[in-house]
């Protein structure tokens, strides 16, 4: 962890996907801290607590650590702290987590979700946060939140990108789902097809979302463009890939960018991958997903 710096309000939770919902559990640290005159902090944990205990799916996230601090730092947190979670904290009593985690950390107040666990087998939950506390600092707890009577989770996105359900996803996130990659040689046949791709390798396990194709917003040196992204296995080339890629058409934009970054919002699903049995085909076929991605992407913004 980082250095301590003193009393703070301390928001405490997984935070993947940094969603409403987990946002709404920052923001009352901050207000708590600000109302203060303390410093706010959130911690969280790394790697994901599921993936340790043996859930493979979470070994990829919706916000991998590195997008999480871009989010925090951008909502004015004042400090984050990243927990290692492995074998020994997870034989940690929820009596030891106390102890030995918040209490070294010198905490005034804590603020978690209504779900929050702690502790060997998950055993600790917020009622007994309180208890452990022993008076030496505050716990608030925050309920679930809701958009249209549906709970804001990190699973219902997760099954939202696994459908298709960009709206879904980009309502209960606060915004748009995205990844980063750098750009890497590809087999350049969207040049000969007269529809250049960027091939971009994601920096972290960020959780995929449905095979397909999607309207996107990208981000290339500070300058935003619009375009259309396949995510999948190019069953019309039969590469034999297991592993999906992610393969960028960027509108008006004809830079060479190999080994840069990229960051890529996706907008809007178009349609699911699938063969063509020719290229023609597969040109008609490209040319009406840039026009239905230049339509959504104007109605969107």
């Amino acid at each position: 962890m980082a250095q301590i710096v003193g009393k703070q309000v301390v928001a405490i939770g997984d935070f993947d996907g940094v969603h409403l919902g987990h946002q709404e559990v920052i923001g009352r640290a901050m207000l708590t801290a600000k109302t203060l005159g303390l410093n706010s902090a959130i911690m969280t944990f790394y790697p994901h607590p599921r993936a340790v205990m043996g859930q493979d799916k979470y070994v990829e996230s919706l916000t991998p650590t590195k997008k999480k601090m871009e989010i925090f730092e951008s909502m004015g947190i004042n400090h984050a702290y990243i927990v290692t979670f492995d074998a020994s904290l997870m034989r940690l009593s929820p009596e030891q987590f106390v102890d030995q985690v918040l209490d070294r950390l010198g905490v005034d107040s804590v603020i978690c979700g209504f779900d929050f666990t702690f502790g060997f087998q998950g055993k600790g939950t917020p009622d007994s946060l309180c208890e452990l506390s022993h008076g030496k600092f505050s716990v608030e707890v925050v309920r679930p939140f809701h958009m249209n009577g549906e709970k804001v989770s990190s699973t219902r996105i997760r099954e939202a990108l696994q459908q298709g359900e960009m709206d879904t996803v980009t309502r209960l996130l606060g915004r748009p789902y995205s990844i980063s990659g750098k750009v890497v040689d590809g087999a350049k046949r969207g040049r000969t097809l007269g529809f250049p791709t960027a091939n971009l390798q994601l920096e972290e396990p960020y959780v995929s979302p449905t095979n397909g194709v999607y309207a996107i917003r990208a981000t290339v040196r500070g300058e935003v463009y619009q375009g259309v992204m396949n995510i999948g296995v190019k069953p019309t080339f039969e590469t034999g890939e297991l592993k999906p890629s992610f393969e960028a058409h960027l509108f008006e934009f004809s830079e060479q960018i190999y080994g840069e970054t990229v960051m890529v919002e996706l907008i809007a699903f178009l349609r699911p991958e699938r063969k063509f049995t020719s290229l023609e085909d597969l040109v008609a076929q490209i040319k009406l997903d840039a026009a239905e991605a230049r339509e959504k992407l104007t109605l969107e913004t």
